[in-house]
């Protein structure tokens, strides 16, 4: 059998990916010299049980959500299933099946339904910065037909002023969920949001595409590729004050939507450390739940492999981009507040 490690790590140049294979295969940190890039751990990162919400674990860093993000059940050919909060690879140990000094390929196998998911990381540095290669390979080794979603869950930390781009074409997001319903509710009959200026439920325009504060206790999740498909598969995060720009790149062909994790103190709910961050996460579906059925829905059958890629750009931003970038954050706060 191939060996579990706790602790892998992948460089190139000032580029580091730490993996955590023992505890869900989990990409614990992602720096640049002594920045890290990904959200910090709410609490311990500790073993997980099958059943326990994600809110009870520390929410952080970069997971895998297989087969459903939300939890749910979903009728098979042998019963129901029972898929937790967040699916299930993020709470069991991963085989490393290759390590080295610039990429690691990880497995793991779903306990809810028959499945398998293989997970190839290369990172290799490019004249503007970095560049993370992600192949992921999903195969049923059930004897019947099995349904599926996934959906990456890459947790970026964010400053108040940081901007968040989507491509021209994407003019309307639809709602999933909202922290105190700042934006309306998914189950309305308007649950469209416009992008990047939406309405809030009290009259006020939202600029969803700078970060706001910690203390802003907003939680909101969103899709883009509901309404309309996707014609360019990107989303790019603009971190000025540590002069970074990070884009996600995926093939709308193989993986058609773009889940868009806004939180800034939003959650988790009750007492506690909150989330500060932006989770760009390409996904097979535009809802969180295995079981609602749509277009989107899919199967894998008996021995069949479904695979897509995904990466990971990191440039640097120069001095003079960082400066004119804080300078249209200072206006568009100035237009919202007049």
């Amino acid at each position: 059998m191939a060996e579990t490690k706790e602790n892998v790590v992948i460089r190139a140049g000032q580029c580091a990916l730490t993996l955590m294979p023992a505890l869900g295969g989990k990409i614990s940190s992602l720096r640049v010299g002594k920045e890290e890039l990904l959200q910090a751990p709410l609490k311990p990162i500790a073993s997980r049980t099958r059943t326990m919400a994600f809110s009870d674990g520390d929410a952080s860093g970069w997971d895998e959500c297989l087969p459903s993000v939300s939890e749910c059940v979903v009728e098979t050919a042998v019963g129901p299933a029972h898929i937790p909060d967040h699916g299930d690879l993020w709470r069991v140990p991963w085989q490393v099946l290759n390590i080295t000094e610039d990429s690691a390929t990880l497995r793991a196998d779903c306990f809810s339904l028959p499945l398998q998911l293989t997970r190839s990381s290369i990172l290799v540095e490019v004249a503007s910065g970095w560049r993370l290669q992600l192949l992921y390979s999903l195969t049923n080794l059930g004897a019947y037909n099995v349904p599926w979603a996934w959906s990456a869950h890459p947790l970026f930390k964010v400053c108040a002023g940081d901007r968040i781009a989507l491509p021209n074409d994407v003019q309307s997001l639809m709602l999933e969920g909202s922290a105190g319903n700042r934006l309306g509710t998914a189950q309305s009959s308007n649950s469209a949001v416009a992008w990047p200026l939406a309405n809030s439920k009290d009259g006020s325009e939202a600029d969803l595409s700078i970060a706001a504060s910690p203390d802003s206790a907003i939680g909101d999740k969103l899709f883009a590729g509901a309404l309309s498909p996707l014609k360019e598969g990107w989303c790019t995060l603009e971190r000025p004050r540590i002069g970074i720009r990070i884009t996600v790149r995926f093939e709308p062909s193989l993986t058609p939507y773009l889940g868009l994790w806004l939180c800034y103190g939003g959650w988790p709910d009750g007492p506690g450390p909150k989330q500060t961050c932006v989770a760009p996460e390409p996904t097979t579906a535009p809802v969180d739940s295995l079981a609602k059925i749509g277009t989107w829905s899919r199967q894998l059958e008996p021995g069949e492999t479904f695979t897509w890629p995904m990466e990971l750009q990191i440039d640097r931003m120069e001095q003079e981009e960082c400066n004119g970038l804080h300078d249209t954050h200072e206006q568009i706060s100035e237009d919202i507040r007049s």
